[in-house]
């Protein structure tokens, strides 16, 4: 069986309503792990195909606000469809105090379910959480996932590199141009990468200039980083356009890029 991955969610902070936060799944038979839970991503991995009960393994590439506000999603809403696994979460320094919180701020909901008269296994509403540095941090079922540090401001924020005996599915996360990402992902068959258009920037303030330009990845920069790690397949996710279009995103990655490449939307199957 060999390894798939769905863009459940292309997004970035913009509330854009044809897609949704950033999350993908890699499924692999039965199993599915989900990397990074931003809002809608239990509903859009049902409109993929996956059932709630599936999600029990998920990774998480850093903090910020737009890849976790779907966290509450992943914990209680599979729970409340029947999920009898706990949660296991993988992710960076902070996880495990957010994952607190989320309980807390819930646990009026969950003594209710609990006491009342729902038939739900309680198991599905717990969550284990490991905090991660890089290396290998998983292996199950002939899947191997490897952690990788990459540049995104002051705090940790991982890409993450999964293997299975016939494939290899690498994910940046957000990040800068990244020296350590080059080095892990080299000649992989799928690299899904953020992008930001550099045309595009252009057209924005210099306070957002010096933002993106220093904790994203432009199209130039990402099409130098194809050319060196020679991914088998180039996918594009969490762009920011800044007025641009898909057609423009790859034109401008051209420039420096001539491999496979395509600019990926919600629901994606690759």
């Amino acid at each position: 069986m060999t390894m798939q991955i769905i863009l459940l969610g292309t997004g970035t902070p913009i509330p854009d309503p044809n897609r949704s936060g950033p999350a993908l799944a890699v499924i692999k038979g039965e199993s599915v792990y989900i990397i990074d839970f931003g809002p809608g991503v239990v509903r859009r991995a049902v409109a993929a195909g996956i059932k709630p009960s599936q999600l029990t393994t998920a990774f998480l590439t850093h903090m910020h606000s737009d890849h976790t506000t779907g966290y509450p999603d992943l914990i209680f809403t599979p729970a409340v469809e029947g999920r009898r696994d706990p949660l296991m979460v993988y992710g960076p320094e902070g996880l495990s105090s957010m994952t607190q919180k989320i309980l807390s701020a819930f646990d009026m909901d969950v003594q209710e379910r609990k006491t009342g008269l729902e038939p739900t296994p309680m198991s599905g509403y717990e969550v284990e959480v490991k905090e991660i540095s890089s290396g290998v941090i998983y292996s199950k079922d002939e899947i191997i996932v490897e952690a990788f540090p990459v540049e995104h401001g002051s705090w940790p924020a991982f890409g993450y590199k999964f293997k299975s005996p016939t494939k290899t599915i690498a994910i940046s996360g957000d990040t800068s141009k990244s020296e350590s990402l080059m080095k892990h992902v080299n000649n992989c068959d799928i690299l899904i990468h953020e992008v930001y258009s550099a045309e595009g920037l252009k057209t924005r303030s210099p306070d957002w200039i010096h933002y993106h330009s220093t904790y994203h990845t432009s199209t130039y920069e990402l099409g130098k980083i194809a050319r060196r790690v020679k991914p088998n397949l180039l996918v594009l996710y969490h762009q920011l356009y800044m007025g641009k279009t898909d057609d423009d995103l790859i034109t401008e990655i051209r420039t420096e890029y001539a491999g496979p490449v395509v600019s990926g939307k919600d629901l994606d199957i690759f």
